[in-house]
């Protein structure tokens, strides 16, 4: 059987309580496990043991320099189920000054942020299958910023968002 999605990510970081803190407060992660040092973390809507895993390698650790000076993964991306929501996040986001980008990738409307230690996540909606048209499709050509009002309007705040399309 072939692999069938992600089940949890792992992240070094600087200091597990404030990271906990973090995400807790901006994505309502809950805690499910933790003892010195490290903190396993699950979405609300998950259904995996776990969705986040946080090691505490202490306070003299370096930035990250993936992408910039060393290859390494770029970001993690979660998915909510509807605009409402990718809404309520980035609002969220916005007042926790966490938000550093919003894009329109056509078939998916995403925020992107980051952590305390600099680490960068995604949150991300999905256009629902049935709503691709062939003009959809054609927008993935170019990333655009994203207008969330407009998004709004044009799918609908409690639209529940779909499986990717693939290429």
């Amino acid at each position: 059987m072939p692999v069938q999605r992600l089940n949890h990510a792992v992240l070094y970081v600087r200091d597990v309580s404030r990271s906990v803190a973090f995400y807790q407060e901006a994505l309502g992660f809950r805690v499910v496990q933790s003892f010195p040092g490290a903190a396993f973390l699950q979405a609300e809507g998950s259904s995996n043991d776990h969705d986040l895993g946080l090691f505490q390698i202490g306070a003299q650790a370096g930035p990250s320099a993936a992408g910039r000076a060393t290859v390494g993964l770029y970001h993690l991306a979660w998915e909510v189920d509807t605009l409402a929501e990718l809404h309520r996040i980035a609002t969220r986001l916005t007042e926790m000054n966490a938000l550093v980008g919003a894009s329109d990738h056509s078939t998916t409307k995403a925020l992107y942020a980051k952590d305390p230690d600099g680490l960068e996540f995604e949150v991300s909606w999905l256009v629902p299958a049935d709503l691709i048209t062939q003009e959809v499709l054609d927008g993935r050509a170019q990333i655009k910023p994203l207008d969330l009002a407009k998004e709004l309007e044009r799918y609908g705040a409690q639209t529940r968002g779909g499986v990717g399309v693939s290429v």
